[in-house]
């Protein structure tokens, strides 16, 4: 089914509201991420350094001669050597204590961290006083940085892939959670659509009648002869109202049914049966019940079985026609109790099969009827959750097979 311009536009919104939903949630989780993973790696520099301190002050207690004892070094590639460790003199004065030390700015310690520049690298430090001046461990940051960069290139990209998909995806779904509402909507403006013009054509024929009968004064049987006219409209319009009625309270049905409540389906029949032989007989149509002996209930109302069964019937005479042959059996299998209505009348094409249950559709030798009967019976049949099949019956004609799981 082809989907118009306004619905992709409602899909096509509720998929933007969807992604930046998702944007912002995963900005959110991505600096949560992004400060726990960087204050990790700060914890763990500082843990460097205070490590490498310690070593310093413990080989220089050890030695006896102080931090002198290592062999400063001021050249190298600062990058390739984690930690460094400096003695700043009381004059200032920064010594090495490690090789490949770049040189030490000039800068006021103090305990603690502080962050500084060396030449083009950002570095940590931190410093401890030691012999009336300072111990300084430094680390640069610059594994940090391309962990940091690192993490913000993979989230960017992830994230950027992540929100096409979350976007495609609420789209398609969007479509799809649209689609029934847009086919409901499709069918009520056809129902609309059609429920006027069936109620229009008996109103217009009344409006003729009347309107023919007070053109001119015309005798008793003529005017008789109008009402009995306006009568047989009124009486068809009186018949599509109340089975519009009905389709209008299938949800009662399904309530009913949802709730537990069951009857005996040979009980309905056979009072159908009843209800509908001295039609059949008016009707030259023969018509037979077979009936099992088991118990065969179904969990409906009464009353919405009673309504299916007799539209099943009803058409099953209109078709059958004079000197025709109508069926209704109820049978039961292991797990299933179906209801059998077949004719010997002309039967259902297999392209209408499918259509047969709409509002208002009539075949093209349907015997009168408003066109609501099949489809009160497909709104009973999914109201109480039961199977349909269409079929050619071996009489002849249509075979119409309704059933339901059974319930002991």
């Amino acid at each position: 089914m082809k989907t118009s311009r306004i619905e992709r536009r409602h899909a096509a919104g509720v998929a933007l509201v969807a992604t930046l939903i998702a944007m912002v949630t995963f900005v959110l989780v991505a600096v949560v991420a992004n400060i726990v993973l960087l204050g990790r790696l700060n914890s763990q520099l500082d843990a460097r350094l205070q490590q490498q301190l310690a070593i310093v002050q413990s080989v220089a207690h050890d030695g006896g001669g102080g931090a002198q004892q290592l062999e400063p070094s001021n050249d190298g590639d600062r990058d390739d050597v984690p930690v460094y460790v400096w003695r700043v003199g009381a004059n200032g004065a920064a010594h090495a204590l490690k090789k490949g030390s770049p040189k030490l700015p000039s800068v006021q310690w103090s305990n603690g961290l502080q962050s500084g520049a060396i030449g083009h690298s950002t570095f940590q430090f931190r410093a401890v006083r030691f012999e009336g001046g300072w111990l300084v461990a430094g680390e640069s940051l610059a594994d940090v940085n391309r962990v940091r960069s690192s993490l913000v290139d993979v989230e960017v990209a992830a994230g950027g892939v992540l929100l096409i998909l979350i976007y495609l995806s609420a789209f398609v779904i969007g479509m799809r959670a649209l689609t029934p509402v847009a086919l409901a909507r499709r069918r009520q403006a056809l129902f609309t659509s059609d429920a006027s013009h069936e109620l229009r054509t008996p109103l217009s024929v009344i409006e003729a009648e009347v309107d023919l009968a007070l053109s001119r004064p015309r005798d008793a049987a003529t005017y008789q002869g109008a009402l009995l006219r306006v009568r047989d409209e009124g009486q068809r319009l009186q018949h599509i109202v109340e089975d519009l009625l009905w389709l209008a309270r299938s949800d009662e049905v399904r309530q009913a049914s949802d709730q537990g409540q069951t009857c005996e389906l040979a009980e309905v029949v056979f009072a159908v049966e009843s209800r509908f032989e001295r039609l059949a007989s008016r009707n030259d149509v023969t018509l037979e019940f077979v009936l099992p002996e088991t118990t065969t209930v179904v969990r409906a109302s009464s009353q919405a079985i009673d309504r299916l069964v007799g539209v099943l019937v009803d058409n099953a005479c209109k078709f059958a026609g004079p000197g025709g042959h109508v069926r209704v059996q109820v049978q039961t299998s292991a797990h299933r109790l179906s209801l059998i209505v077949e004719d010997s009348g002309p039967g259902i094409s297999k392209d209408e099969r499918d259509v047969i249950f709409d509002r208002f559709h009539r075949t093209d030798d349907a015997a009168g009827g408003t066109g609501l009967g099949l489809a009160i019976a497909d709104a009973i049949i999914q109201a109480t959750h039961a199977q349909r099949i269409v079929s050619e019956s071996g009489l002849g004609g249509a075979r119409f097979e309704i059933s339901w799981r059974l319930v002991s």
